[in-house]
């Protein structure tokens, strides 16, 4: 288990961050009302009925709550299979399951999951999103990059020595 405990509490940290924040926002911030940070940044208030860019809406609840309790059965699985030399790969699957696990206790809790984080210009604007939504895309990032350094590694040549 010791080798576990780092990979453990990140995804605890990123859980209850992402929870803190979104009781934040739930607290303080008017529903869809925009508040400016920067010229590409806002807070905006609003619910996400679906998952991913509100797709699979329609499942509802039910549907959404066994379809992301199966993704963090899943990603627990491939993270206890993953050799302790893969760091990208363990720090990636800690972040998708603190990220997932936060937005089902969303899903349980309110029957949507609360979205505030809004990147804009004046013409365009990218999908809301929270903190747990990053944390599980840095996730998926950190564990195509272990898989492409793991990939590297097994395509290097071997020399004509060996």
């Amino acid at each position: 288990m010791k080798s576990w405990s780092p990979y453990v509490l990140l995804a605890i940290v990123a859980f209850a961050l992402d929870q803190w924040i979104k009781y934040l926002v739930e607290t303080s911030l008017a529903f869809q009302e925009k508040i400016d940070l920067v010229p590409f940044l806002a807070l905006f208030r609003t619910f996400n009925t679906g998952i991913a860019f509100s797709m699979f809406s329609s499942l509802g609840d039910t549907g959404l709550v066994v379809i992301a309790t199966l993704v963090v059965a899943v990603v627990l699985y491939l993270a206890t299979v993953t050799p302790r030399s893969h760091v990208f790969a363990r720090t990636g699957f800690a972040l998708i399951i603190g990220g997932a696990i936060g937005n089902l206790v969303d899903r349980v809790t309110y029957g949507h999951v609360i979205d505030y984080i809004l990147f804009h210009t004046q013409t365009w604007s990218f999908a809301v999103f929270n903190l747990a939504d990053a944390c599980i895309s840095v996730g998926a990032v950190l564990i195509v990059f272990d898989e492409l350094i793991g990939w590297r590694r097994e395509a290097k040549p071997e020399s004509p020595d060996a």
